[in-house]
């Protein structure tokens, strides 16, 4: 059984009573192949080895209520060193950072991109709009540690009384809108684009799908590269107030095939781009906001309804949520990450991120089984189910009642039921919360 396979173990029910039985069942070839191929394996026998590493990483994300040094007691994550007196296994900080600093952040982003293609594929194939999958890309921020190196590296964005007080960290994802699981990830600083640090993940869109974008990714570059590379890619956008173009036919009520023309800076940048883009634009509007337009690669009008499509946008807002439930209820709402160096910070957020990914699989299995969607599960809630089944299990369960107890879980989860979601009948809007204090130096 390689990695992928015993992660995916975990969203197909097959439980583990403890961290370290866990791990027990991952191949170690395959572990001390992966390790080779980031130049991470050693041959040393250390009290905490590179794969106990990994798992103590992505402990860090999902107990976040705990220290570092007692995340790894926690799930029995170090190695047993002989005395006089007996076994023991403590853990030291240092040996903690010595540990992370050896595994460093690529397997961890490798880990990541296996089991994300794996997991958000399925997903989304199970929960398609008109024979497409959903998929939506969006960009947030998350503060690290206020040091010199990371200041350096990832910098600070600017406020009305001077710098920020942490510097941030700026990340790009794509996300398998009706099941919150994360299909990809780009990272970088403060200062990168959220349209740069994307182009990573442009290929990783499947055939037969429809990316649901944020207009500040409005590209003709991007929208003309998403719809040729590739079999039934399409995308969905906000039009910007200026953007101007030529109706072409009427397809229906607030419902066209227009034209736009490319500008030849944009032709200059990518030479690809036709002169023209044959585009759908639909209009509506909502009770108490302004009317939108929206622009779509879906021309087909007795295929793809106008109305389903602006439905559709709103799922948009799926991508908020998940970026609430990473900060709000994972991080406990301690935004400001641990890691106090640059390696370590892109490393804690690979592990965030992967641990994220395993309690939604399990969220997604138990939506299946009670007949709802993913999305109608509480995130909170089975979050804290999920830690204290880890909390527990290696103490109170035998052999003989694991399996009953996964049982538990399982309905415990399917309990966890919203209700149907509300429609937004007022504007969003931010409360501002000033103060007359000086920023702390």
């Amino acid at each position: 059984m390689d990695l992928g396979q015993a992660l995916l173990a975990v969203g197909e029910g097959e439980w583990p009573d403890h961290f370290e039985q866990f791990a027990a069942a991952l191949d170690p070839a395959w572990i001390q192949q992966a390790l080779t191929a980031t130049g991470k394996a050693t041959l040393r026998r250390r009290k905490l080895p590179a794969e106990q590493a990994v798992w103590l990483v992505i402990g860090m994300g999902l107990f976040r209520d705990r220290s570092i040094q007692a995340v790894a007691q926690h799930l029995d994550l170090v190695l047993p060193a002989p005395t006089a007196k007996g076994p023991t296994g403590s853990l030291t900080s240092s040996a903690v950072v010595q540990a992370r600093q050896r595994l460093g952040s690529e397997p961890l982003s490798e880990l990541f991109r296996q089991t994300a293609e794996r997991w958000a594929v399925s997903a989304a194939d199970t929960q398609r709009w008109r024979g497409l999958a959903v998929y939506g890309v969006d960009g947030s921020t998350l503060r690290i540690a206020d040091t010199p190196e990371n200041e350096e590296a990832f910098g600070r964005p600017g406020s009305s009384r001077g710098r920020a007080a942490y510097p941030q960290l700026r990340l790009v994802s794509l996300m398998a809108l009706r099941a919150h699981l994360l299909a990809g990830l780009a990272l970088g600083p403060y200062r990168a684009g959220e349209v740069t640090l994307a182009e990573t993940l442009w290929d990783r869109i499947p055939d037969h799908s429809l990316t649901v974008l944020d207009r500040d990714f409005l590209s003709y570059g991007l929208l003309h590269r998403l719809q040729t590379q590739g079999s039934s890619r399409h995308w969905l956008i906000r039009a910007k107030t200026k953007l101007r173009w030529r109706t072409i036919r009427r397809l229906g009520p607030n419902d066209h095939l227009v034209e736009i023309t490319v500008s030849k800076q944009a032709r200059r940048a990518h030479p690809e781009l036709p002169e023209t883009l044959q585009v759908r634009a639909v209009r509506y509007q909502r009770r108490g906001f302004r009317a939108q337009t929206l622009l779509t690669s879906l021309t087909d009008d007795q295929r793809f309804p106008a109305a389903e499509i602006a439905a559709l946008y709103h799922e948009r807002w799926e991508l908020e949520l998940a970026f609430d439930e990473l900060k709000t209820h994972t991080l406990e709402r301690e935004e400001t990450l641990r890691s106090r160096t640059p390696a370590r910070v892109y490393q804690e957020v690979w592990g965030l991120a992967v641990g994220y990914n395993l309690v939604r699989l399990a969220m997604a299995r138990a939506a299946a089984a009670a007949g709802v969607p993913p999305i109608r599960l509480s995130y909170r809630h089975a979050l804290l189910l999920i830690r204290d089944f880890w909390r527990l299990a290696a103490i109170t369960t035998g052999p003989g009642l694991l399996p009953r107890r996964i049982a538990r879980l399982h309905t415990d989860l399917a309990l966890l039921v919203l209700p149907p979601r509300r429609s937004r009948r007022y504007p969003r809007a931010v409360k501002i919360k000033m103060s007359n204090y000086p920023r702390q130096r």
